[in-house]
């Protein structure tokens, strides 16, 4: 689980309901019908941008924001230079048994043992990478459209307030209550984008990039491996894929 995710999320949630707590009552700020309209009216409009497939497997894809793990490149690396190791000396074969951590890896590794060429088992591998990152794209796509469209409805539930206000002026105390209740549905908006929306999009496309890495990594680790590359070569290749910072710690760690 993603602590950070949870942390952020709900925190910056609780300073804001921790604010309207300490600034009076708590009901002021609850409003049905302004929230019918922020919320029903966002998800109405970001449904139009995708099918009902994508827009309900896109809350599947929200869970990575909560409970993905990114495993560390470093990880990838070593685990890839014991199969080449086992390759080179052992032939191919020798990694049919072979314990793999990483599903993608295994996939690829699979791929080999079973006698596809180079061509063949880096164009599968790339095709999953390019099918995969295009359905995180869509989650990510989709909370940003919820982050674009809640303010435009919050403020569309603004104006729709004060011509209701506008139109039953003739009791001067009630315009302030009006008012209170059409600001609403843009608080509400601007909630959902800023608090909610624009950081779990940010969140899965940091997570996708990782990915993208991770799965570019293991692409050349098999090519690396299928081809017979020196495990010292190979591992210095990888470790390109590495902050700069960190590259001279993983040589080391394979010596």
């Amino acid at each position: 689980m993603d602590i950070a995710t949870l942390l952020g999320l709900f925190g910056g949630l609780a300073v804001i309901v921790s604010s309207i707590f300490l600034g009076g009552s708590v009901s002021t700020f609850v409003n049905i019908p302004s929230m019918v309209v922020v919320i029903g009216g966002t998800f109405m409009v970001t449904l139009c941008q995708i099918s009902l497939a994508q827009f309900f497997g896109s809350f599947k894809v929200t869970l990575r924001a909560f409970m993905h793990k990114s495993v560390p490149p470093e990880t990838l690396i070593e685990e890839a230079i014991g199969l080449a190791t086992t390759a080179r000396k052992e032939g191919i074969l020798a990694l049919e048994g072979a314990e793999i951590a990483d599903p993608f890896l295994e996939s690829g590794i699979k791929l080999c043992i079973d006698g596809h060429s180079t061509e063949i088992v880096n164009a599968m591998l790339s095709k999953d990478i390019n099918l995969e990152l295009q359905r995180q794209a869509i989650g990510v796509q989709m909370f940003k459209s919820i982050a674009e469209a809640a303010p435009a409805m919050g403020m569309i539930g603004t104006l729709i307030g004060l011509v209701q206000m506008l139109a039953n002026m003739d009791d001067p105390k009630s315009i302030g209550p009006a008012m209170a209740v059409a600001l609403l549905t843009t608080l509400y908006g601007a909630v959902i984008a800023n608090a909610v929306a624009l950081p779990i999009a940010a969140k899965l496309k940091a997570i996708s990039g990782d990915e993208r890495l991770n799965k570019l990594l293991i692409l050349e680790s098999v090519s690396g491996i299928q081809d017979g590359v020196n495990p010292r070569i190979l591992q210095q290749l990888l470790t390109t894929y590495l902050p700069e910072s960190k590259r001279e710690a993983a040589l080391n760690a394979g010596k």
